[in-house]
């Protein structure tokens, strides 16, 4: 994260991990077998597993995940991390599997969240769950990355708001 923060993904090689960590090369390898692995580590270390209590009110679960994914978006280098993420996600020969159970994991929480909104019948019965959570986590993450610009909670407050009349089982 250092390395990402200061200089940039370019400056992220297993070389320059390994001197930063004041370990061999090798090491770094068994450990993390490819850059994607190593960068994915790095995101799971930044972005982690959220558990989000049951508050009985979709709205209000969905803003604890939103305000949680914001805290760690605001961190200096997570613009960097995550785009770099996407990158090595996208380059020839990438593991498109361990992205994808990354991807999984970061939305698993607000997957729950949402199958809990509709056994409590403040979400639809038929709402896509899976296209519900792309649609909670890809805004923030584009305003960071595509648009260049940190998130705040204003943008936050109207994402809830947006996706919870969207997904709402009352107009």
């Amino acid at each position: 994260m250092e390395l990402v923060t200061e200089q940039g993904m370019g400056a992220v090689t297993m070389d320059a991990v390994a001197a930063r960590a004041g370990v061999s090369k090798p090491a770094i390898y068994r450990r993390w077998p490819t850059k994607q692995e190593l960068v994915i580590a790095a995101a799971k270390s930044r972005i982690g597993v959220l558990s989000v209590p049951d508050l009985g009110d979709f709205r209000a679960e969905l803003r604890v995940v939103l305000m949680a994914r914001l805290e760690a978006y605001r961190m200096p280098g997570s613009d960097r991390l995550l785009a770099g993420l996407i990158g090595t996600a996208a380059e020839a020969g990438a593991d498109h599997g361990q992205y994808a159970r990354y991807t999984e994991r970061i939305t698993s929480e607000t997957r729950r969240i949402l199958e809990r909104g509709i056994a409590r019948g403040d979400v639809r019965p038929d709402i896509d769950v899976r296209a519900a959570a792309t649609l909670v986590a890809a805004p923030l993450l584009f305003r960071l990355v595509g648009e260049r610009e940190l998130p705040d909670a204003r943008l936050v407050d109207t994402l809830v708001d947006l996706v919870a009349r969207a997904v709402a089982s009352t107009p």
